[in-house]
């Protein structure tokens, strides 16, 4: 393999690339990023089993080397000769070490198949090339990549044998929150099937789970493409329910979360769409056994809903954003088979399709103030601030302040909306036509022409106008402690 490779000087320029790339210093810094990114995102257990696995490989890696002492193959590449100890070989047992992490933060935290197949499946290849670029540089014999790769599969069995790096329960230290009064703990699920992959393990962890907490045997209800939660909200509240747990994406909750609105009757959110800005918002974990957990144990809070009415569609509520122009044509242009297929990024094809959707003329009004007229591509209303990969779109809106929060963006060039996403995502302050922030309780939008409509990332539609009205403190959800 040494000898092929070294009749191609493009291919060996390209093997010790590699060599340098996944070398120490680089699975350092790699180690150092996957394990900040999960401390950043709250999975401490999961950070602490890379720090162990990964440190663990390492020094048993060398220690393994200084211990058996065999020599690197004489016929491993001129350049740059390698004259440590060959068994096990580093690059292999660390890559490996990295890969079994990565595979099981796919196999957590990723709940598409496809995406998690393709995830595992780019990961098996980057472990394989790495391997085999250390026999086509003659740095290893075979048998020594392999016991790299053997050594770290059992570092990595061994310490998660031991330290589980799943998301602790959030009540689980915690004192019991105080009960005004006494009740059978009533509960009742709401679900969108066709957001969780296996309905009977769904069903299993969530009544395990429930019975755990001191909840009774959950009542179950599936919600149907004619009726998306509203009919299955209003019979668990009819049935005397003290919790209803809805698990879909953010447009099955917003039926839910307005149907139960002013009853009194908590809502635990079990985000499983593609969006899930609601759940994000609230920082309701996305790993569902955490959330469930939130949801059984958390606190509640009284949140906003705001109304929402217009041209063409009855009056209804969303508990998000609504917005008409671009961001509503990115909803409408979405395609719903690649959506289920790469979730997320569907939108971001539909966005680049949809840049530079045509400015339209908009008429604003804020409260009992007058009119104001602008030239806009999008103007988005929201009920919280952030976007998905925490986008602050709206930096200063509070999901139970009262408020509502506009914005109207207006770039004129298409270089114009680097200029926004940076000012969005510097969460600057300045305010002209290109980029203009409102708030108000009462929001209505007049477009000259008829235009895209969304309503939390729900397309209903064209039409000219929108009127929204929030109100304050209307419903309760459970969030984390």
């Amino acid at each position: 393999m040494e000898d092929w490779a070294d009749d191609s000087a493009g291919l060996v320029h390209v093997l010790r690339v590699i060599e340098v790339a996944f070398g120490t210093i680089g699975m350092t810094i790699l180690t150092v990023v996957l394990a900040g990114a999960l401390l950043l995102r709250r999975q401490r257990w999961a950070a602490l089993v890379v720090v162990v696995v990964m440190s663990v490989t390492s020094v048993a890696t060398t220690g393994l080397k200084r211990w058996l002492g065999r020599d690197r193959p004489d016929w491993q590449d001129t350049l740059d000769l390698h004259s440590n100890f060959s068994f096990p070989s580093g690059h292999a047992s660390s890559v490996a070490a990295y890969s079994c992490l990565l595979i099981m933060l796919l196999v957590l935290f990723v709940r598409r198949a496809n995406l998690r197949r393709l995830g595992i499946t780019l990961v098996v290849v980057w472990w394989l090339v790495v391997c085999f670029d250390r026999m086509m540089l003659g740095r290893h014999f075979p048998t020594d990549v392999i016991g790299g790769t053997l050594l770290a599969l059992f570092v990595f069995l061994a310490t998660i044998a031991v330290v589980d790096p799943r998301p602790r329960s959030t009540a689980a230290k915690a004192e019991p929150l105080p009960e005004v009064f006494t009740n059978e703990r009533r509960l009742a699920v709401i679900l969108n099937p066709i957001k969780v992959e296996d309905v009977g393990q769904f069903r299993a962890v969530v009544s395990a789970m429930a019975k755990e907490s001191g909840w009774s045997e959950p009542t179950w209800q599936y919600t149907t493409v004619e009726d998306p939660g509203t009919g299955m909200a209003e019979k668990a509240a009819v049935s005397g329910a003290d919790l209803v747990i809805v698990c879909g994406g953010d447009g099955t909750v917003r039926e839910v979360c307005a149907e139960l609105a002013g009853t009194g009757i908590p809502v635990g959110i079990i985000p499983a769409g593609t969006g899930n800005l609601l759940a994000r918002n609230l920082d309701i974990p996305l790993y569902i056994r955490a959330a469930i957990d939130v949801a059984l144990n958390g606190q509640d809070r009284a949140i906003d809903l705001v109304e929402v009415g217009g041209d063409g569609i009855e009056d209804t509520h969303f508990m998000v954003m609504a917005g008409m122009g671009f961001d509503a044509a990115i909803m409408e242009g979405v395609n719903e088979e690649i959506k289920k297929k790469i979730g997320w990024i569907a939108y971001v094809v539909s966005g680049l399709r949809s840049l530079m959707f045509p400015a339209i003329k908009v008429e604003i009004q804020i409260d009992d103030q007058e009119p104001t007229t602008h030239r806009a591509r999008t103007v988005v209303v929201g009920n919280v601030g952030f976007l998905q990969a925490g986008m602050p779109l709206l930096p200063d809106a509070t999901i139970d302040d009262g408020i509502l929060d506009v914005v109207i963006i207006h770039p004129r060039q298409f270089l114009s909306w680097i200029t926004v996403a940076s000012r969005v995502l510097r969460k600057s302050t300045i305010v002209d036509e290109t980029l203009d922030r409102r708030t108000g309780a009462r929001v209505r939008v007049k477009a000259s022409a008829p235009t895209p409509r969304q309503l939390d990332g729900d397309s209903i539609g064209e039409g000219r106008e929108l009127w929204m009205e929030c109100v304050h403190g209307r419903l309760l959800v459970r969030v984390p402690r």
